[in-house]
């Protein structure tokens, strides 16, 4: 084995490499990205606003049971990105992980504190042996109150275990093109935010720009949670096309 090469480093996920790399964690990112899915979150001034495609692989499923946006508490929204296994395992440890929050605390669980648990357990996942990263990127959402102040909360959480809150972000095939356009679009919006239909518009719009084409009610899911009604909830195929048509006419 030579020390330049990869070659029998990435057999086990507790060996690094000589370069200092953790192939298996390497290999879980590459994961989310062959998902050929792309999400975008954009945080407003009011509101969170998620976006992701939806590929039904087959004419016979059903196209309402393809999902990639989930509810983890009525007030916490979730997009994930990759491997649909793994995300619906680890959202069963996040619904398990608010609920018993709030049964030994009397109150929801934090958006931040929710996301840091996620990461932590992802952060373990890379450590034994007999685990492996889960190949998932989950995007989470959510409106804190603290005491009369909203504040809009946008999270993102990689299978490495890292976590950290945004102004807007993207995850998956086309991540890192989402992301340069977001970064100029917050950037014009400056200190004072973006309105919900200003994010709303940044959202949808960055996602037809990466794909190269305009999309359909039927190709994306979106998802909102604003001051006014802090609770998650996913727009409908009507409500989705009602904004792109604003969309496309503004253009």
């Amino acid at each position: 084995m030579s020390r330049g090469s990869s070659a029998g480093y990435d057999r086990h996920i507790t060996i690094f490499s000589p370069q200092g790399k953790l192939y298996q964690v390497e290999y879980a990112f590459k994961a989310v990205r062959n998902a050929n899915i792309t999400s975008i979150g954009v945080k407003g001034k009011d509101c969170v606003i998620v976006v992701t495609q939806k590929k039904v692989p087959d004419k016979l499923i059903v196209p309402s049971s393809v999902t990639h946006m989930f509810k983890i508490t009525s007030k916490i929204g979730c997009v994930s990105t990759g491997l649909i296994a793994d995300a619906k395992n680890q959202l069963s440890r996040a619904r398990h992980e608010a609920a018993e929050f709030k049964y030994k605390n009397g109150y929801d669980i934090p958006v931040g504190y929710l996301a840091k648990r996620i990461a932590d357990t992802c952060q373990v996942y890379t450590q034994h042996a007999y685990m492996r990263p889960l190949g998932v990127v989950p995007i989470l959402c959510g409106i804190e109150f603290e005491g009369k102040q909203a504040i809009p909360q946008l999270y993102k959480i990689d299978p490495a275990g890292f976590f950290v809150g945004y102004h807007a972000i993207a995850a998956g095939h086309k991540e890192q093109e989402a992301n340069n356009l977001l970064e100029k679009k917050v950037k014009s919006a400056g200190e004072k935010g973006m309105t919900y239909d200003e994010a709303m518009e940044a959202a949808i719009l960055t996602l037809q720009t990466v794909l190269g084409s305009d999309v359909k009610p039927t190709d994306i899911e979106v998802g909102v949670v604003t001051v006014d009604e802090p609770e998650f909830r996913t727009l409908s195929e009507e409500e989705v096309d009602k904004r792109l048509s604003i969309i496309s006419d503004r253009d």
